[in-house]
């Protein structure tokens, strides 16, 4: 019999068990969860539970998509620009539940209005995954989240926001005052974390792909008024300048990264700074950019996937992964294509444990601030009961994951939203 509805225990046997960190397979054993959370692996059956015979199949944590845009993964840029904002979280929900039946338990939102989202998702009203949300993205004037008309420019005093501000998309904030205000307006709203465009970007109009975004005590006046929180920022950054000054000014992650040199890196890992990286390539999984300036943006930062992944690697930066899927329903369903791609630079037990334990580590610098405060991305006792069972094994073909129809039974919370099994 397989789990349909959270009972008191349910038992998984006969399954093998990836747990997030070993790079082997366990012998066939059996993992028990009660409350939503996993009591046991390994222990006695338990009289009276649910029984999942797992017939050897891999068990294995949910997945974790480190840089997700819940409001802008499946929704054309016209429309997000355009759309009543109860539509788009219309949409968000629906593609929230499809991003959990990939098996994409957790997600740490990268910036958007997500916070009635977490909170329909996290009450049961609709079915999705965790979200850490950072809110609206911080960003200079004419930076990576200014998307105002020229003709919003100049800004008078007293002028009303734009919709995007208005929205909860972004904070256009300039000077350390600004930057104060729209960090501690995203951690009244309940960010976890904070994320500040440091440098230029791709999908942006005004601000080309070489600059660097933000004083160094703009950077730090961000990162005093989370870490009072007990949290940290995140930053949008391509190059060295911009990622140097980020790190000096005290930030724990950087997202991106994909034009860094030696220097950058080593900088990186000697502070024990995250590298939230992407696997951008020039193929069928790239965003959709029409726009001839931001298409030479994009080829840039696709030129230099190749040379950051060797950087991090060579240097022993603390690696996390995420998709960054934007504008495009079809790229959505692209999430666990996307990590198994990352088989192009590292063994199968490092991916899966990149998207698992690792990036669970990341999302856990949330400190007082975590909303998810048991351990994820884990199989042992104490963690959440999010877990997939899958048929194949992904420590030796990662292409499991790419195909939902591979996750037999997908778990989130102790509950089987999904079961395909006999």
């Amino acid at each position: 019999m397989a789990p349909d509805q959270a009972t008191d225990v349910t038992e998984f046997r006969a399954v093998r068990v990836f747990d997030g960190v070993n790079p082997a397979l366990s012998p066939p054993t059996t993992v028990t969860v009660s409350g939503g959370l996993i009591t046991g692996v390994g222990g006695p059956a338990e009289p009276g539970a649910t029984v999942v015979d797992g017939g050897g199949r891999v068990l294995m944590p949910g997945l974790i998509d480190a840089h997700w845009h819940a409001m802008m993964a499946a929704v054309p840029l016209p429309v997000l620009a355009t759309a009543d904002p109860g539509y788009l979280q219309l949409v968000a929900g629906r593609e929230a539940e499809r991003t959990l039946l990939r098996g994409f338990t957790t997600v740490r939102d990268a910036g958007g209005p997500v916070f009635a989202l977490k909170r329909a998702i996290d009450e049961g009203i609709i079915a999705g995954p965790r979200i850490y949300p950072s809110g609206a993205f911080i960003s200079q004037t004419a930076g990576h989240g200014d998307f105002r008309s020229l003709l919003d420019v100049p800004r008078e005093p007293g002028a009303p926001l734009t919709m995007v501000e208005r929205t909860g998309t972004a904070a256009i904030a300039d000077g350390v005052d600004a930057v104060l205000r729209a960090t501690r307006e995203q951690l009244m709203r309940g960010a976890s974390q904070i994320k500040v465009m440091a440098g230029g970007g791709v999908a942006s109009p005004y601000d080309p792909i070489d600059v660097t975004q933000y004083t160094f005590a703009e950077l730090a006046a961000a990162v005093e008024a989370a870490g009072h929180w007990g949290t940290y920022v995140m930053v949008h950054a391509y190059t060295p300048a911009s990622v140097q000054q980020a790190v000096r000014a005290g930030v724990r992650c950087v997202e991106h990264g994909h034009l860094l040199d030696d220097e950058t890196a080593a900088l990186m890992a000697e502070r024990g700074v995250w590298w939230s990286m992407q696997p951008f390539l020039d193929d069928a999984d790239a965003v959709p950019i029409t726009d001839p300036g931001g298409r030479v943006k994009q080829l840039a930062v696709t030129d230099g996937t190749e040379t950051a992944y060797r950087l991090a690697r060579k240097h022993g930066v603390r690696l996390a992964w995420g998709t960054d899927t934007l504008f495009d329903a079809r790229l959505a369903t692209r999430q666990g294509a996307q990590l198994a791609k990352l088989g192009r630079w590292f063994a199968p037990a490092e991916v899966l444990r990149m998207a698992t334990s690792d990036n669970a580590a990341l999302l856990a610098l949330s400190g007082p601030r975590d909303p998810y405060p048991a351990p994820l991305g884990v199989v042992q006792p104490g963690a959440y009961a999010d877990l997939l069972l899958v048929d194949g094994d992904p420590l030796t073909d990662l292409d499991v994951l790419a195909d939902p129809a591979h996750l037999r039974v997908i778990m989130k919370d102790g509950v089987a939203v999904r079961n395909t099994l006999p």
